[in-house]
């Protein structure tokens, strides 16, 4: 089984639709993207929904990329992170474009729910926002 980690905390997987893979991705409502796929080589149809974003290792970076470029092409569905996704990276995934995070139940055990909702004010503790001069006005002072 899975957990679902959102910015409100664990919760159950909400989504029915099948996932079907990029060789069958003609208008699929859900689909999944490996770590390895090229986001311009992901095709955004008319009834896509939801992208779920593979990440075989905590140590692998590339669904950031995926999920920005997704974001950056227009895409406006369910962005989903899953797999060995870490809560010190739950910040990053929402700011690389994630609605969610899906977790294995074991990895959710070893980071219980608290360790994911300390990171869930994402938005407040954005340093590049405050290198741009657009963070809170007591985050840019000092």
């Amino acid at each position: 089984m899975t957990t679902l980690v959102t910015d409100t905390g664990f919760g159950a997987d909400d989504w029915t639709d099948p996932f079907v893979t990029l060789d069958a991705a003609n208008d699929a409502s859900a689909l999944d993207v490996p770590s390895d796929a090229d986001p311009a080589d992901i095709p955004l149809c008319d009834g896509l929904q939801m992208i779920r974003v593979d990440f075989p290792s905590s140590a692998d970076g590339r669904g950031f990329t995926i999920a920005k470029q997704l974001r950056l092409r227009g895409f406006t569905g369910r962005l989903r992170a899953k797999g060995h996704v870490l809560a010190d990276q739950y910040a990053m995934a929402r700011r690389a474009g994630f609605d969610e995070v899906e977790i294995s139940d074991e990895l959710a055990a070893r980071q219980p729910e608290e360790q994911w909702l300390f990171r869930a004010n994402w938005q407040q503790h954005n340093y590049q926002a405050r290198l741009r001069g657009s963070g809170a006005p007591e985050a840019r002072r000092g």
